[in-house]
């Protein structure tokens, strides 16, 4: 099983201008069966990042989180304390002036009511209606040493999961709370009494409900519905360093992690294991620190925590892009990658967001939907 799993391996199909869809479906079939480094080396030689489109928004400096509200908007954070609605053309819609003291975090969340749920500068949690006209508490702090540092709305059972942490001991909780408000469980210890988790920092849910969070004194921690232990993820290989940030979960069930170590993007199977790394040589991410994945639309959001660079990528299925399919691997797992041979025009100032269809012609930039640039 864990051969199999090391044979499974991710593409970044982002290519310069040079680069044909024939380039791109003979790269397909030349791929290694084994992980190794030369494998690693041979994603570098065979996919290049194209020049991006830039769109400006003013006043965000860089992405630390992001938040999918719909195909064309999402609510994106940055160091300045600024929490911003946006479109794809980079038009800013709404912005908050109330959010999360610490926004290095990931602080906010949407709802299916396309409510956005935030940490304050106080620590409650509010919840601002789809109108942006209306914000109501959520739950209030109330004096407690533990205060929020990152919230994930479960589409699964509408509950919020909530990652705490408590001031100066590094100790850290996951809480659950239903609709309402109620307090329904409480992940703190794995098996043996022992600490998971010293500062919860992003968190999301895996397609089986595991809690997935993203704790940067620690690891990738994993615990299943009911609050047990599965896994810890500390990089690859095994002993390596590893500076998790933002983290999502994909339509099936892979994980993926920002690293501020490697600056790349671990991708992981729902047992930790590890399967690939994206972004090994993005000049214009610099260090991919926000990431969301779009189920509806399969895209891939990643923002840059070291300059003001938006990136939004297709991530499909590696085998057989053109025709929808997904071809399993030798343990059952799809083959997947960053939009490999199916094309798609970039999105320009003006162009509707997400494309309409898939293109015919033969010469295209596969891959790069769309890219933002902010200005200071």
């Amino acid at each position: 099983m864990e051969a199999c799993n090391k044979s499974l391996e991710s593409r970044l199909t982002i290519c310069d201008q040079d680069q044909t869809t024939a380039d791109v479906i003979k790269s397909l079939t030349e791929i290694p069966t084994t992980w190794t480094e030369e494998t690693q080396k041979e994603n570098e030689r065979l996919w290049k990042l194209s020049s991006p489109i830039f769109f400006q928004l003013k006043g965000v400096r860089r992405f630390y989180h992001i938040s999918c509200v719909t195909s064309d908007r999402v609510w994106v954070s940055d160091d300045r304390n600024n929490l911003m609605l946006t479109d794809t053309t980079g038009v800013p819609l709404h912005r908050l002036e109330d959010s999360c003291s610490d926004p290095f975090t990931g602080f906010h969340t949407v709802n299916s009511e396309s409510e956005l749920i935030y940490i304050d500068e106080d620590n409650n949690i509010n919840k601002l209606s789809k109108d942006m006209k209306t914000t109501t508490t959520f739950k209030e702090r109330t004096g407690s040493t533990w205060r929020p540092r990152c919230v994930y709305w479960s589409p699964s059972t509408g509950d919020l999961l909530v990652g705490m942490s408590m001031y100066w001991t590094f100790t850290g909780k996951v809480t659950r709370y239903n609709e309402s408000g109620k307090l329904t469980q409480t992940i703190q210890h794995d098996n043996t009494g022992l600490e998971l988790y010293q500062d919860p920092s992003f968190i999301t849910e895996n397609n089986n409900e595991d809690v997935v969070v993203s704790d940067p004194f620690n690891a990738v921690v994993v615990t299943e519905r009911g609050g047990r232990h599965r896994f810890s993820y500390k990089g690859h290989p095994s002993g390596s360093e590893l500076l998790p940030h933002g983290i999502c979960t994909d339509s099936l069930s892979h994980i993926l992690v920002c690293d501020g170590k490697s600056k790349t993007i671990h991708i992981l199977d729902s047992d930790g294991q590890f399967l690939s790394q994206l972004l090994t040589k993005s000049q214009e991410m610099g260090e991919p620190w926000g990431l969301n994945y779009d189920a509806n639309t399969q895209c891939l959001w990643v923002g840059s925590g070291v300059n003001n660079t938006l990136c939004v990528y297709m991530y499909t299925s590696r085998k057989d892009a053109l025709t929808d399919e997904h071809t399993p691997g030798p343990d059952g797992n799809a083959l997947f990658s960053l939009t490999p041979a199916t094309c798609y025009k970039q999105v320009g100032y003006g162009q509707k967001w997400p494309p309409d269809s898939r293109l015919s012609e033969s010469r295209t930039w596969p891959g790069l939907a769309a890219v933002f640039q902010t200005a200071h």
